[in-house]
């Protein structure tokens, strides 16, 4: 075998004028928190940079790109990082001098994928901390191992902050989100503190809920009034009502880790099924809403969702007044609308001419249900001392869950039982060959036993609520009548809002009052209805 080397041709250099430029050359700075120390570090590592650059004649001084109070995990958010990037890439830029791996990206994937995209157009970057550069030979090894332990460290710190989280969670340490929460501030020993005008119109919020309004006609309500959102912003959507109606911190009590970051890296969070620890801290502030009123508010959102019922109407008797014939709900009519002499508004039966067979409910004006529920109520007056006497032992009755919580720790040790056999029969399967029919009638069998007992756990909860509901509808009942020693010679609608459920009016003129305590009032046909029922 003969091997010949083919030398490689001498070449004359090409006679080219000199082209020598200054070397253009920007700072990164980045803190990742707003802490006054970090701040301080912020902007001295700008100053730093900025006199270090302008001091070497051979560069030309571009800027200091930097981002203020933004972790490195990621280079999605960073908007100074990517500006900085993107001038790079244009050519506006030959060198990044930046303090050290850590500061430019804990995340090994975005450092080397950023690194390669300017290497190929010949900008460098120049960690002073490790002293790197990273159009050196050996650039790309040693980013790759500081990146790696760059990112480590932020893994670590991530388990940190999260075991420190859960231990604060776990001793009942509560803060909250002051900026974008109503009704609430940082007091001096760092708990939150009821801040009066804010604390109010939290109030209005759940008493027009539990009034029958619906979350959207709140919202649009609080809009055309001009108060501020949580958020500082003028317009109210629905979906914060009903974050504030549903959120057990203005009860004063807290459910802790309601969401979790499931990756350090992108900062995802997910919102807690079960699959991180959760605490909740009873009496943990000072609260805004009665316990009471929060139950009720709870109750009335599962009361709703289970009728489809949309009450948005401003009037009170809206969604109040039904037949007692057909079940149908009452809507109000106007009768002789084009003529002011004759014009009023009743109320009927919105299925009357539904079917072949006319509903004979009669029509009622809101004289009449005005007047039969001052009846009905103080009727409820004069007997108040024997319908407290009575609820004595509906409200202990009502009090005593221990039954309801012995069978909800049972069905929790069953699930969990369950959890741990369906584990094992998965592990078992697939560590040794089985049959597999034998196995999938064994791992259904599983699930439906699981299944089973976690729809019972949730009919008990749905049976707490609405015991708890119960209860607070007859203490509220309570509080009001005990307000009234003399009867009431005028409808007020607070009372009617607070106390009624609903009145039904049968074909032969009966009202019956049903108020929210359960107790109900059977009224004899009103004159007026007589003679419209005849």
């Amino acid at each position: 075998m003969k091997i010949t080397e083919i030398p490689a041709l001498s070449k004359l250099p090409v006679n080219v004028m000199s082209t020598a430029a200054l070397l253009r050359v920007a700072g990164y700075a980045r803190v990742s928190t707003n802490e006054e120390e970090q701040l301080n570090s912020y902007a001295a590592q700008v100053e730093y940079y900025t006199k270090y650059i302008q001091a070497k004649p051979e560069w030309e001084f571009v800027g200091v790109y930097t981002d203020e109070g933004i972790s490195a995990t990621s280079t999605k958010k960073r908007d100074g990082f990517n500006s900085m990037i993107a001038d790079a890439l244009a050519g506006k830029i030959d060198l990044i001098i930046t303090k050290s791996v850590s500061r430019f990206a804990r995340n090994t994937v975005d450092t080397l994928t950023t690194v390669r995209k300017l290497k190929e157009k010949g900008i460098g970057v120049f960690f002073e901390k490790e002293n790197i550069h990273t159009l050196d030979s050996k650039g790309e090894l040693l980013i790759t191992i500081m990146s790696s332990l760059a990112q480590e460290e932020s893994r670590s710190i991530s388990e940190n902050v999260t075991w420190g989280m859960r231990k604060r969670f776990s001793d009942g340490k509560v803060s909250l989100p002051y900026k974008r929460f109503l009704g609430y501030e940082k007091g001096p020993d760092g708990l939150p503190v009821i801040v009066p005008e804010e604390a109010e119109i939290v109030r209005v919020i759940y008493r027009l809920f539990l009034y029958g309004k619906a979350p959207s006609f709140i919202a649009s309500l609080l809009t055309d009034e001009g108060v501020p959102t949580p958020g500082g912003k003028a317009v109210w959507r629905h979906n914060v009502i009903i974050s504030m109606l549903q959120n057990e911190k203005y009860a004063g009590n807290a459910l802790l880790q309601k969401k979790y970051t499931t990756d350090f890296l992108t900062k995802r969070q997910k919102v807690n099924e079960g699959e991180v620890p959760q605490w909740y801290v009873e009496n943990s502030h000072p609260a805004i809403i009665e316990q009471e009123m929060f139950d009720l508010v709870q109750y009335e959102f599962q009361r709703r969702a289970a009728s489809g019922q949309n009450s948005m109407s401003a009037h009170p008797f809206s969604c109040k007044i039904f037949c007692g014939e057909c079940g149908a709900m009452y809507g109000s009519k106007v009768w002789h609308s084009n003529d002011p002499r004759r014009r009023r508004t009743v109320w009927q039966c919105n299925d009357k001419y539904k079917s072949d067979e006319i509903c004979r409910a009669p029509h009622v004006t809101e004289e009449q249900i005005e007047a039969a529920f001052l009846e009905a109520f103080n009727r409820r007056v004069t007997e108040q001392a024997e319908i407290r006497e009575g609820y004595d032992a509906v409200l202990a009755l009502l009090a005593d869950t221990s039954a309801l919580d012995i069978e909800a720790d049972a069905l929790t040790q069953e699930c969990e039982v369950v959890m741990e056999l369906a584990r094992k029969a998965v592990q078992d399967n697939a560590r040794a060959a089985q049959d597999q029919a034998a196995y999938t009638e064994r791992y259904n069998a599983l699930v439906a036993r699981y299944e089973a007992a976690h729809a019972r756990l949730g009919e008990i909860e749905t049976a707490r609520t609405e015991r708890r509901a119960k209860r607070a509808n007859i203490n509220r009942f309570l509080k009001i009548l005990s307000r009234h020693t003399d009867m009431a010679t005028e409808f007020d609608e607070d009372v009617w809002y607070t106390t009624m459920d609903r009145v039904k009016v049968f074909a032969d003129g009966r009202l019956v009052v049903c108020f929210r305590d359960g107790g109900e009032v059977e009224l004899q046909p009103q004159e007026e209805l007589k003679q419209a029922v005849a």
